[in-house]
């Protein structure tokens, strides 16, 4: 959907979750000397101002990380790529994914970041250049499966869509599933949000389905203001790394403690 600009919705309590299990990933793959590749399917901006119009007039990164600052040690891969990048943007700088995995990962591996919004890719372009990153102007998904199984075949797939196309809740575990055949060692990654009227519920149980042995997790917080859809935060993963589970479920503890809301959902 080209009409989407996360620009609004950066730093936001979603963002948290979603990037947090990202750069754990991350860290714990680049742990061994091994190469890996890196696909992301709507890589966004790349580099978000939170305090730029958009993120103000949402408020979604004052509920979200601004609130969140303290919620990560000094050796959380997730704070490691925040502080690096603010370090160099200033404070009211926030990654997206792909500064998140470029700061993680080795100068080596293989990155292919896809956007198609205009606006969006040429921001993306000038986020990471001179990182060695490659930026499609492409549909996410049709690069993925014209890449996979990528080389290095050891690696992981980030697929964040925006959720505005209705077709996508059918659409993307079937992907997935082709993804998969093609990329069996691939650690494939999705976000999704948890609405009010709960659309990922029969997608996230078709995903179930197709990968019994793939991880769900879910975090639960309260609406960042009065109408606002969105009461939650979801991934799915196929071929989760050993220790992720772990990683999530105290995640999940430091956001029922935080926030004070029921314990999330994690099951594999």
């Amino acid at each position: 959907m080209l009409s989407y600009q996360h620009a609004y919705h950066a730093g936001n309590l979603a963002d948290v979750h979603k990037h947090a299990a990202l750069a754990w990933t991350l860290d714990y793959l680049t742990r061994k000397d091994k190469p890996l590749s890196y696909i992301e399917t709507h890589a966004g901006r790349g580099l978000y101002d939170l305090s730029g119009a958009e993120a103000v007039k949402t408020g979604e990164a004052a509920a979200g990380i601004v609130r969140a600052a303290d919620w990560f040690g000094a050796d959380h891969p997730y704070r490691w790529a925040v502080d690096a990048v603010r370090a160099a943007h200033g404070a009211d700088a926030y990654p997206g994914s792909p500064l998140i995995a470029r700061h993680l990962l080795r100068a080596t591996d293989p990155m292919h970041l896809a956007e198609l919004h205009p606006a969006e890719h040429a921001a993306l372009e000038a986020a990471m250049a001179g990182t060695g990153a490659q930026v499609h102007k492409q549909d996410g998904l049709a690069l993925a499966q014209s890449l996979c199984p990528p080389d290095p075949r050891r690696g992981v797939l980030l697929c964040d869509p925006s959720w505005e196309i209705k077709s996508d809740y059918e659409d993307i575990p079937r992907a997935f599933q082709k993804l998969a055949r093609k990329w069996n060692v691939g650690i494939l990654i999705l976000w999704y949000p948890l609405l009010r009227d709960g659309p990922h519920g029969a997608m996230a149980r078709a995903l179930e389905a197709a990968f019994p042995e793939g991880l769900r997790h879910e975090v639960r917080f309260p609406p960042v203001r009065e109408g606002h859809r969105m009461e939650g935060s979801g991934l799915f993963v196929v071929n989760p790394p050993w220790g992720l589970d772990g990683a999530l479920a105290d995640l999940s503890r430091t956001f029922s403690r935080r926030l004070g809301t029921r314990s999330p959902r994690t099951a594999t």
